[in-house]
């Protein structure tokens, strides 16, 4: 098939960003064709190029959320490089940025002053709390807004509450930031002018913690932490087979249950068992139908186990570490890796998750520091400015 052009090809995204819900919404426009120009501070840049060095000697936050972009390192304090950014500014469509609570107005970069500069520009400002209200200047990290929008009241047991193992608060204001700023684009191409986005990662999780919250509606008990387990569906969570791999197990619904007892467990007369006939009973004496499960477990391997619950047509899954998810099976049949260049050499990477096929996404280098400077700023007419 004749490849198409992609949809974003022509649109420039200018980012002041760091960390990870920022990089992560202007990576994905970038999947998508758009040019995105990275502005970090000279030498060091964006401070998440250190959290650690374990992919090969770069940090593994950063080579996720930063391929295909173009770095530009230029001090945002120094008049000559803030003109710069102006430039920029009033020549690009997206102006996305999540620096601390005000820092953009004081720079003159808030959405009022930008329109006046270009009114086509779209600008999306990316927070921990918002723009107002009496958490506006709080700090916010992924952990802390995970704490402040009560996931971790759901996670872990009720005496440890677990962090989700990945940037959960970011990603979700990295989704919604990309989500909203497609629309806008949209939305210009009718209105012929831009727009202000605000991101609250405060919002984002609240959203998606919208069903423990109706769970827990009117003062209701709030659902109860389960580690690995479904708060309020059960059997649905991990179960330790013989070999001691632990294999996830999900029951939907009664039709599910009698099957799992007739077929898995062998035991047809437990369906009707009046301790386990309901959802609400198994859930509230989860430990003794666990026990009653973990013994039929015991004595079969995992990939017994996994071959009974297929034959019930049972949902089920393998909770695999990291390096198994790198050798995923159904990733590798279905060719959703690739490579992408790096300074310290081609990485492997993902295809993005959503894509048709008449348009491959954009897979180019994740950028050095200030690897771009020369080549902006020169289209700028500012070569004398290198930062």
């Amino acid at each position: 098939m004749q490849q198409q052009p992609r949809p974003l090809e022509g649109i420039t995204v200018v980012s002041i960003e760091h960390a990870i819900a920022a990089p992560f919404c202007t990576r994905q426009l970038a999947d998508l064709g758009a040019r995105v120009i990275k502005i970090e501070r000279p030498v060091t840049g964006d401070f998440a190029r250190a959290y650690d060095s374990r992919a090969r000697g770069m940090a593994s936050h950063f080579v996720w959320v930063n391929r295909s972009k173009e770095s530009l390192a230029i001090d945002l304090k120094d008049p000559r490089d803030h003109a710069v950014v102006m430039k920029l500014l009033a020549r690009a469509d997206v102006f996305v940025q999540n620096l601390a609570p005000g820092a953009a107005d004081r720079m003159g970069l808030g959405y009022e002053h930008l329109k006046s500069v270009n009114s086509r520009l779209i600008v999306c400002d990316i927070s921990g709390y918002g723009s107002d209200g009496p958490y506006r200047n709080k700090k916010a990290y992924d952990l802390l807004i995970q704490s402040e929008a009560g996931f971790l009241s759901t996670t872990g047991s009720e005496e440890n509450p677990a962090k989700a193992g990945c940037s959960i608060a970011d990603i979700s204001a990295g989704m919604y930031a990309y989500s909203s700023i497609l629309a806008a684009v949209l939305r210009r191409a009718t209105t012929g002018t831009g727009c202000r986005i605000e991101v609250s990662m405060l919002e984002c999780m609240a959203e998606w913690m919208s069903f423990p919250l109706y769970y827990a509606m009117d003062g209701a008990p709030p659902p109860v932490a389960a580690g690995a387990s479904h708060a309020s569906i059960y059997p649905y969570g991990p179960f330790k087979a013989g070999d001691g791999s632990t294999i996830m197990v999900g029951i939907q619904n009664e039709r599910e249950w009698v099957n799992f007892c007739e077929k898995v467990l062998e035991t047809p007369d437990l369906a009707t068992d009046l301790r386990f006939d309901t959802n609400s009973k198994r859930s509230a004496a989860r430990d003794a139908l666990a026990e009653i499960i973990l013994d039929v477990f015991g004595r079969f391997t995992a990939a017994e186990v996994v071959e009974r619950l297929e034959a019930a047509d049972i949902a089920n899954a393998v909770v695999r570490d990291m390096h198994q998810v790198w050798d995923h099976p159904q990733l590798k049949a279905r060719n959703r890796w690739t490579t992408v260049d790096t300074p310290v050499g081609p990485m492997p990477a993902l295809y993005p998750p959503a894509l048709p096929a008449e348009f491959r996404p954009r897979m180019d280098r994740i950028p050095d520091v200030g690897e771009h400077n020369a080549t902006i700023l020169a289209e700028l007419g500012e070569v004398e400015h290198a930062g």
